[in-house]
């Protein structure tokens, strides 16, 4: 087993929007015995409104600090042995200070999901700000696949079943 992950019992779901990163991470924790925690709902809560409105009420940046923040909220009760699985929000990785608060804290996994897969499961979803316009989406995608591929593993997404993402992870080095 990962010394890394004994230490500090945290896997950081990262990846793209409609990646999978809710519906496997549930899954996981299930599976794991461990707690579930989706970072954008954390933030939704504290903030009283939906990641949609924060971006229109106060922009991108105040969202990603709010976000820094609950993520350092869930690294804390990680490091004091609350085991978890958590979601990140599709951009949250590819902020540099959530990167080095998730790579001191715990093991990162990259659900890596294709752009087409990713397109036809969110074509219907209204409440993704970033996902409105097509070309900057997709723009959006490519950008961030190199602050992706900075986690510990990698998973592809090679289908809709989350078991099969699951038993990837478990099949991981680090269990």
């Amino acid at each position: 087993m990962n010394s890394k992950l004994i230490r500090t019992p945290g896997l950081y779901l990262v990846g793209f929007m409609g990646s999978g990163k809710t519906t496997v991470g549930r899954l996981l924790g299930d599976e794991l015995g461990w707690n579930f925690i989706d970072l954008d709902d954390d933030i939704e809560t504290a903030a009283g409104c939906t990641i949609s409105a924060m971006f229109e009420q106060f922009g991108e940046t105040e969202f990603r600090r709010r976000e820094h923040d609950a993520l350092l909220e869930r690294v804390r009760g990680v490091q004091h042995g609350r085991p978890a699985v958590i979601s990140l929000g599709g951009g949250a990785f590819a902020q540099e200070n959530n990167v080095d608060l998730v790579t001191g804290n715990g093991i990162s996994i990259w659900l890596d999901c294709p752009f087409a897969m990713i397109k036809h499961r969110i074509e219907n979803e209204v409440h993704r700000p970033l996902a409105r316009d097509p070309v900057k989406f997709e723009a959006l995608f490519h950008s961030r696949q190199a602050a992706y591929a900075r986690a510990d593993y990698r998973v592809a997404i090679t289908s809709d079943d989350p078991a099969e993402a699951v038993k990837s992870i478990l099949a991981l080095p680090v269990f």
